[in-house]
């Protein structure tokens, strides 16, 4: 009747609704098992044709894409086959990353820069991947890619230099440590707003394609990052318009001291987020260096035919801590770096070369004596220009340069300012050298 309240369903027989709230699985001081983690034997995941329509392959985005066996053998359709030669370039730029990486951390451990983030575990990631891409190819990083530069050639003298934001740093001290740019290396500028850069990169992308030019974009973030808007923009853009990019997804298992499940690793995998968006998508053994190059190679080849992006799934573990400000012994196992089931991308290619005759052990030590010292000779060459709390590196005014195209009236203003008052007190704080 009019008036008369609804009349409410009983549901006494229903349990309270609850939230499920995401747990790791180990704990500081659990003893560590990764039984459930599957790993397929390398060599098992079919290699569709570059051609096929990303809907006929869907598959992919659920296993894990290996070729370097237990043994160090290359097995599989997905074995690039390698030369020798590409395979030691490969090696090294990796035992080089992870020697700078040393370096660095030590650096900053002596007070000598504010800041600092290791790829340890994850080389493979970064190096085999710029490796699979064109010299011109434009690569968008997150802050973990320094094997791009590395792979690239970037004189490891110009990064200390930005990492200590001396007189040297053609950023101008404008960056936080290890966030560099280098447009003539093909590496977009790092920004420390996550995920920033997906959006960026299939814009780049796009234009590329729109002026009919062969460049693609790669471009990388956490899986964390995958939890932002801007990715699944970006993901959106990419499909719509086909855009020539490789989109990469690198799960080291933590974002800082959020496990995965947070970002969704606990209900399908992070390669899954292409199927629904009609994109292709692989998951790859991410320590295994021939898998990432492999994968890389045929997400390039889709990208310069003109059947559009690829999102990879790199599952890997990010083996230390999220950056010189971060203590994992605070949230998870001490057991886990050394208990990850994908070993170390260094031993595991360095196992390659030896299988296949073309490396050993003394080489191996020797080759990792020359750079250690390599990267000793280039930190103390970019320590000419100035540490961290040894004065002033940039003149002041240059706070004012590159940061408009062209400068507004407010800042000109300001400039002015600021000179008029150096000149009056005598202060040469802000002169140019």
């Amino acid at each position: 009747m009019a008036g008369e309240p609804p009349i409410e369903p009983l549901r006494t027989n229903l349990p309270p609704l609850s939230l499920h709230v995401p747990e790791p699985k180990f704990r500081p001081g659990d003893e560590v098992d990764f039984a459930e983690v599957d790993v397929p034997p390398a060599g098992s995941v079919r290699r569709p044709d570059t051609a096929a329509p990303a809907r006929d392959f869907t598959d992919l985005a659920y296993t894990l894409v290996r070729v370097l066996d237990e043994d160090g053998r290359a097995v599989g359709p997905w074995d690039p086959r390698l030369s020798p030669d590409q395979l030691r370039r490969i090696l090294r730029s990796m035992a080089l990353l992870r020697a700078f990486d040393e370096r660095m951390f030590r650096a900053q451990r002596q007070g000598k820069t504010s800041f600092y983030m290791k790829a340890t575990g994850e080389e493979a990631v970064a190096v085999a991947a710029t490796y699979a891409l064109d010299r011109d190819d434009m690569c968008f990083p997150s802050y973990r890619q320094q094997g791009i530069l590395i792979a690239r050639g970037y004189s490891l003298v110009e990064m200390m230099n930005q990492i200590y934001s001396n007189k040297g740093d053609k950023l101008q001290g404008k960056q936080l440590p290890i966030m560099y740019s280098a447009r003539d290396h093909g590496f977009f500028s790092i920004s420390g707003n996550l995920a920033t850069q997906f959006p960026q990169a299939v814009g780049w992308a796009m234009a590329s394609a729109a002026k009919g030019d062969t460049r693609i974009a790669a471009v990388w973030c956490g899986e964390g990052s995958t939890a932002e808007g801007d990715f699944h923009s970006a993901c959106t853009f990419a499909s719509v318009y086909r855009a020539p990019v490789i989109l990469n997804v690198v799960n080291n298992q933590w974002a800082i001291s959020s496990f995965s499940g947070f970002a969704g690793a606990e209900s399908t995998t992070f390669a899954a987020r292409a199927v629904g968006y009609g994109i292709a998508g692989l998951r790859v053994d991410g320590n295994d260096a021939l898998a990432v190059f492999a994968a890389t190679q045929w997400a390039a080849e889709r990208a310069r035919t003109n059947q559009g992006p690829t999102l990879i799934e790199h599952f890997t573990y990010r083996a230390e801590g999220h950056s010189t400000s971060d203590d994992p012994g605070q949230y998870r196992s001490a057991g886990e770096p050394n208990a990850w089931p994908l070993g170390d991308p260094i031993r595991r290619l360095k196992a390659h070369l030896i299988q296949l005759g073309e490396w050993d052990e003394e080489r191996h030590d020797a080759q990792d004596k020359e750079l250690a010292e390599q990267v000793r000779a280039d930190q103390k060459e970019a320590e000419k220009n100035g540490i961290l709390g040894h004065g002033l590196h940039q003149p002041l005014d240059t706070l004012f340069d590159g940061v408009f195209e062209e400068m507004p009236w407010h800042l000109k203003e300001q400039r002015t300012q600021m000179l008029a008052e150096e000149q009056a007190s005598g202060r040469p704080w802000a002169r140019k050298s």
